[in-house]
C-alpha cells in the first residue's frame, strides 16, 4: 500500500537496551517495512549491541529500508546487569536520551516519526522537542500496561480503601478494578515494596510523559487481551494500534557449531509426539541456584523427557547427571523452532512476555515460573484467564520455593496426555495458536491495525499538530 508520501518518510526506531525490547522492536520494523516498501527505518542501539546483533547475523537478515545507527556505551554491559538492575534502569534513564538526541540532530534523513520504547522516560520529549511525531511502543501484555497506567488508583495491598471505595481484604484477591482480574494484591504488594522505590517511580515518569505520545503500539494481538486493549483505548488519548504477536524471528545466542544444532534437532527428531518439556528461563533475571535445584530434581521424579537451556553451570552439571537419555542440556537453542517441533508438549518458562507470546503462536501449553515485573501478571494470564497452564508461584513454600514434589505433580499433570485437565490446556493452546495466526495473516485484526498505523503516519493524521488539537 505504498503511497507518495510514505515514500518520504523516514522512521527512527529507538527501543529500550535489552533483549526482550530490542527484539519486539526489530520485528515491528520489519512488519513495517514489509507493509509499506516506501517506509525507511533507523534503528538505534548501543555500540555493544550492534556488536551482539552483528555476531548473530542479525544485520544481514534485514530489510534493505531497515538500518542500524549506534550510539556510545553510555550504559552498564548487557552482559550481567541483571546483577543490578535498578542502577541500569537508572543509567538509561540519566546516560542514554542526549547522545540519541544527538544522532537525531545529525541524521542525513530527518526523522518523520520515532517509535520509542515505553520505558524510554526521555522519548516523548526528545521527540516533542523537534516536532516530531512520537509512537509508542509496548512490548510487554496490554494488561500490565493497563495495570500500571492506574497505578494511581490501586488500592492499598492492606489497609483502607483507595479510591472509588475499592480495597484489598487480603493478598490473595484479584484487583477490585474492571479488566484487571489477572493482577493479585499480592502482586501489587511486591510492586509497592521498597526495592522497587525507584523504578515504579520511572514507571510513574513513564505514564506520564505517555499522555502527550502521538500513538501507542501493543505487540500483542486483540483476540489474546480484548479486554485490557478495550479498555486502553478508552483512557488513552491517543490512538493505539495491536501489532502482535511480534514474534523474534532472529535468536542471540552467538556463534554454535553446526554440530551443536544438528545434535539437538535430531534429539528432538527421535523422541514422541508432545513427550518433551522444554525448559528455559530467559537470559536476563537470575532464578536461585537452589530454586534451580529443586527444579532439576523434580524433573528427574516426574521422568518426563526434558530439554533445557540452562546458562547456570552448576545446574547444568546436575542436570547432565540426571537427563540419561531422558533429557538434553544445551547452552542455547531457538526457542520458536523448538517449541514448533511436534515432540515438545510443555514449556517450563520465567513467563517473560517474548517467550509467553512464542507458546501461544506455538499452541504449548506452559508451566509457569515467574520470578519478577510483569512475568508475574503474564504467569496469571496463562493460568488464571486464557488457562492454558499452571502456575508455580502460587504453590511456594514459606521461604519463597517451590518443592521438588510440587515440581514433579506439576510436570506429570501437565505432561499426562491422559490427564482432562491437561487435554483442556492443550486445546485452548491450539485455539490461541489459530487465533495467533489469524491476527497476522491478510484481514486478521493484527493485519489491519498495522496497515492503519502506517495509513495515519504516511497522511499526516500522527503529526504534532493533528493530535494535539
Amino acid at each position: 500500500m505504498a503511497t507518495a508520501a510514505a515514500s518520504r518518510r523516514h522512521v527512527v526506531a529507538v527501543p529500550y537496551p535489552g533483549r526482550g525490547h530490542i527484539n519486539p522492536m526489530l520485528v515491528v520494523c520489519r512488519q513495517l517495512a514489509a507493509a509499506d516498501a516506501g517506509l525507511a527505518v533507523t534503528v538505534v542501539v548501543t555500540e555493544e549491541w550492534h556488536a551482539l546483533l552483528a555476531a548473530a547475523g542479525v544485520p544481514a537478515t534485514l530489510p534493505d529500508r531497515v538500518r542500524l545507527a549506534t550510539i556510545p556505551n553510555v550504559i552498564p554491559s548487557e552482559h550481567g546487569r541483571g546483577a543490578d538492575w535498578v542502577g541500569f534502569i537508572e543509567a538509561v534513564h540519566a546516560k542514554m536520551g542526549e547522545p540519541v538526541e544527538r544522532l537525531l540532530d545529525r541524521l542525513e534523513r530527518r526523522a518523520d516519526a520515532v517509535m520509542v520504547d515505553t520505558y524510554l522516560t526521555w522519548g516523548v520529549a526528545a521527540g516533542a522537542a523537534r516536532g516530531i511525531p512520537v509512537c509508542s511502543l509496548w512490548t510487554m501484555p496490554a494488561t500490565f500496561f493497563l495495570a500500571l497506567y492506574h497505578l494511581d488508583r490501586w488500592p492499598p495491598a492492606d489497609g483502607p480503601e483507595g479510591e472509588e471505595g475499592q480495597s484489598c481484604k487480603s493478598l490473595d484477591q484479584y484487583i477490585p478494578f474492571p479488566v484487571l482480574s489477572s493482577v493479585k494484591c499480592s502482586d501489587i504488594k511486591i510492586f509497592r515494596s521498597l526495592a522497587l522505590e525507584l523504578p515504579m517511580k520511572r514507571v510513574a515518569q513513564v505514564f506520564s510523559n505517555l499522555r502527550k505520545a502521538q500513538c501507542v503500539l501493543f505487540v500483542s494481538f486483540y483476540e489474546l487481551e480484548s479486554g485490557a486493549i478495550n479498555g486502553i483505548s478508552q483512557v488513552l488519548p491517543c490512538p493505539i494500534y495491536t501489532v502482535g504477536p511480534s514474534i523474534p524471528l532472529m535468536s542471540l545466542g552467538g556463534n554454535l557449531d553446526k554440530i551443536q544444532r544438528e545434535k539437538y534437532s535430531d534429539w528432538l527428531d527421535a523422541q514422541p509426539k508432545n513427550s518433551v518439556l522444554y525448559i528455559s528461563f530467559g537470559s536476563y533475571v537470575s532464578m536461585p541456584s537452589s530454586q534451580l535445584e529443586e527444579f532439576a530434581m523434580g524433573l528427574h521424579d516426574s521422568a518426563v523427557r526434558f530439554f533445557w537451556v540452562a546458562r547456570d553451570k552448576a545446574v547444568t552439571t546436575t542436570l547432565q547427571q540426571i537427563s540419561s537419555d531422558k533429557g538434553l542440556v544445551v547452552p542455547w537453542c531457538d526457542q520458536l523452532k523448538v517449541l514448533s517441533h511436534p515432540s515438545v508438549g510443555g514449556f517450563l518458562s520465567h513467563c517473560g512476555w517474548n517467550s509467553t507470546l512464542e507458546a501461544v503462536f506455538a499452541g504449548v501449553p506452559i508451566l509457569a515460573s515467574p520470578v519478577a515485573w510483569d512475568q508475574l501478571v503474564n504467569a496469571r494470564l496463562v493460568s488464571d484467564e486464557w488457562k492454558i497452564g499452571i502456575n508455580l508461584r502460587e504453590q511456594r513454600r514459606e521461604d519463597g520455593i517451590v518443592s521438588r514434589a510440587t515440581i514433579s505433580a506439576a510436570v506429570t499433570k501437565l505432561m499426562d496426555l491422559g490427564n482432562g485437565d491437561s487435554l483442556e490446556m492443550r486445546r485452548r493452546a491450539e485455539e490461541l495458536r489459530k487465533a495467533s495466526h489469524s491476527a497476522i495473516q491478510e484481514g486478521g485484526s493484527s493485519w489491519r491495525s498495522l496497515n492503519s498505523f502506517v495509513r495515519d503516519l504516511a497522511e499526516g493524521k500522527l503529526n504534532v499538530a493533528e493530535t494535539s488539537q
